[in-house]
């Protein structure tokens, strides 16, 4: 069989909807990486005025995204360039490595969020329009979760469910580090840098939903996002 080879992608955004951090690795399904990209967006990034990293102004200081914490992640992002593990390169330079890998590994893209992290790419001229085949790996970790009993369990032991609403609705987590964490057997955090998110979060459900489905029958399902009216803890426990 011709091997199979994957571009798994994150991103990390500004409050103009505009990537700021772009993480990408061409993987088999075993999770063996053949090829990386990890850049700070140049006219992006380094205009912090302009396009500033996404901040929610209602939440707490404390917050993962709260205003106080950009200055943070600006902080982290400036020390990983010191130290070598970012650096930062244009947009034609991202999309040179994309036309690259795509001519030499013909992978299908995927993304944990694909709309999400394509919508981004695009407001910022980062170009996948030459990639034939991709799937959403959210979508498709989410229906096999919702499916697996012991996925349920975990849940139900660390309590990774939504805030009740005013209406009695309470839905399961089913963003990245909820999966991944059940995937991985742990309780972290992801750390919210776009090549690490893939590497040690996006990469393990990749594996995980490639022990249960082909590629094939991945394309095939059409797999669409699990609603929040399809995830209601109430509709998966039975009272005993």
């Amino acid at each position: 069989m011709k091997k199979q080879y994957f571009l798994l992608v994150d991103t990390e955004t500004t409050q103009d909807q505009k990537v700021a951090d772009f993480g990408a690795v061409i993987c088999d399904r075993k999770g063996h990486i053949y090829n990386s990209c990890s850049v700070l967006v140049d006219g992006i990034f380094t205009d912090k005025e302009n396009h500033p990293l996404f901040f929610d102004s209602n939440l707490p200081e404390n917050a993962l995204w709260s205003r106080k914490s950009a200055d943070a992640r600006y902080g982290k992002y400036n020390r990983m360039v010191a130290e070598g593990s970012r650096m930062v390169a244009s947009v034609a330079g991202i999309n040179s490595w994309i036309s690259k890998a795509v001519n030499q590994y013909n992978p299908t893209l995927t993304a944990y969020n694909l709309p999400f992290d394509l919508g981004k790419c695009i407001n910022t001229e980062i170009d996948f329009s030459m990639v034939e085949n991709k799937f959403c790996l959210m979508a498709v970790a989410q229906n096999l979760a919702l499916k697996d009993k012991s996925f349920l369990d975990f849940c139900l032991e660390n309590h990774f469910f939504g805030n009740r609403t005013d209406l009695g609705n309470m839905v399961f987590q089913m963003k990245a580090e909820t999966i991944g964490n059940y995937i991985n057997g742990t309780l972290d955090h992801e750390p919210h840098t776009a090549l690490e998110d893939v590497i040690y979060w996006e990469i393990p459900i990749l594996k995980w939903i490639f022990k249960k489905l082909s590629l094939r029958k991945i394309m095939a399902g059409n797999y669409r996002s699990v609603s929040w009216q399809n995830r209601q803890v109430k509709d998966f426990y039975k009272v005993k």
